[in-house]
């Protein structure tokens, strides 16, 4: 026997619903511009509803985090899992290289979820441990075939990965593809004897001048 639903119940859980999304998205691209220290009142302000509303739809930050975040982390993994699936071990180790700046530098929040967010949330733990082996694998896989050099180290890859997006992170308004320039001098000093072009010119001293006061 089904139990009668109070005709007043179902816009109330839509609108619980609308607002948890709306908390979500705001969340999305906060984080994405400034990074995890941004409050959770500000995050309910930039969905436009009111702070208690956002605190009965996520207890504290680290909840929302843990909500937002499961998909992205599992992004990053797939992301290691193809670069694995890839027959040339060289091709793969640069197609993570690549591939998980780009996704650090368009977002800061995850960049920090991977590397220093200083939040204890389930999935961004998981989430780590994770990817940490297939990493460890790429990177063995590449130095076995003679594409990378033997002395690197497993634990080199994330700071690589973020000395490059932070280079990004730095000159991105005034030269969006410095990132990728930078990445391909890391690339080269990581294989030998075979450089590839770099990919678009260095900062002038004016974009530089910019970049630095900006």
């Amino acid at each position: 026997m089904s139990v009668p639903v109070s005709p007043d119940s179902r816009p109330l859980r839509a609108d619980a619903e609308r607002n948890r999304q709306r908390l979500l998205e705001a969340a999305g691209a906060l984080f994405a511009e400034k990074g995890l220290n941004v409050g959770l009142d500000e995050i309910a302000r930039h969905a436009g509803v009111g702070v208690g509303t956002a605190y009965r739809r996520f207890r504290d930050k680290d909840e929302l985090i843990e909500a937002l975040f499961s998909a992205r982390i599992a992004a990053v993994t797939s992301l290691a899992e193809r670069a694995l699936a890839d027959p040339d071990p060289w091709a793969g180790f640069v197609g993570f290289m690549e591939g998980s700046m780009r996704m650090q530098v368009a977002d800061r929040g995850l960049k920090e979820a991977l590397f220093r967010s200083g939040h204890r949330v389930k999935c961004l733990e998981e989430g780590r441990e994770r990817v940490a082996p297939l990493v460890e694998e790429l990177l063995h896989r590449a130095q076995e075939s003679g594409g990378l050099r033997a002395d690197v180290e497993v634990t080199d890859v994330p700071l690589l990965q973020f000395l490059v997006s932070g280079i990004a992170d730095f000159a991105g308004p005034v030269a969006p593809t410095l990132g990728a320039r930078y990445l391909a001098i890391v690339l080269d000093g990581l294989r030998t004897p075979d450089p590839s072009p770099l990919p678009g010119p260095a900062l002038t001293p004016d974009e530089f001048d910019a970049a630095l006061h900006g």
